[in-house]
């Protein structure tokens, strides 16, 4: 019995990093490249769009950053964008539904980008995640279905992190 636990949980420990690398820097690099210019690239972080890039802070010096203080009043017109990105950032957010709409405001054509079901090390983060989102694909341009991430908003309140958005 002991073997046989100690057998799955080293499995986990090398499956979980390759799902989670397959997720994140594979799929995720495939869909971001796939278009060679996002018009809006939201939430962007450290990654440059090619277009206007969008972030609550500067995280580095990339080109044509916006920093807003509001993602559900964001300060473009409607439409004005036609495909935009935003990639692992909507499972992050207090109304995913709110974002998504802002989104569809601004852009003629939005790219989620979630942590698929089968990601496990990335949907079950409660650290930083509050939503789980009810799919295996990667890539959506409708906003999928989604539930509380469980025990999601105990461990955050508890290590006291502050999400903004």
């Amino acid at each position: 019995m002991l073997f046989t636990i100690l057998i799955v949980a080293a499995s986990l420990v090398i499956i979980l990093p390759l799902l989670n690398f397959l997720s994140y820097r594979i799929m995720g690099g495939i869909i971001r490249n796939r278009q060679e210019t996002w018009d809006l690239n939201i939430c962007c972080g450290k990654t440059d769009g090619g277009g206007v890039n969008v972030d609550i802070v500067k995280h580095a010096d990339i080109p044509n950053l916006v920093v807003v203080d509001d993602i559900y009043n964001l300060p473009f017109t409607a439409d004005q964008f036609e495909h935009t990105l935003c990639s692992h950032t909507i499972e992050h957010v207090e109304d995913p539904k709110a974002f998504f709409d802002e989104l569809q405001r601004v852009s003629k054509d939005v790219t989620l980008v979630v942590p698929p079901l089968w990601d496990l090390s990335a949907v079950l983060n409660v650290f930083e995640h509050r939503w789980l989102f009810l799919t295996f694909r990667k890539e959506h341009h409708k906003l999928p279905n989604y539930i509380v991430l469980p025990f999601a908003q105990f461990f955050q309140q508890r290590l006291g992190q502050k999400i903004r958005a």
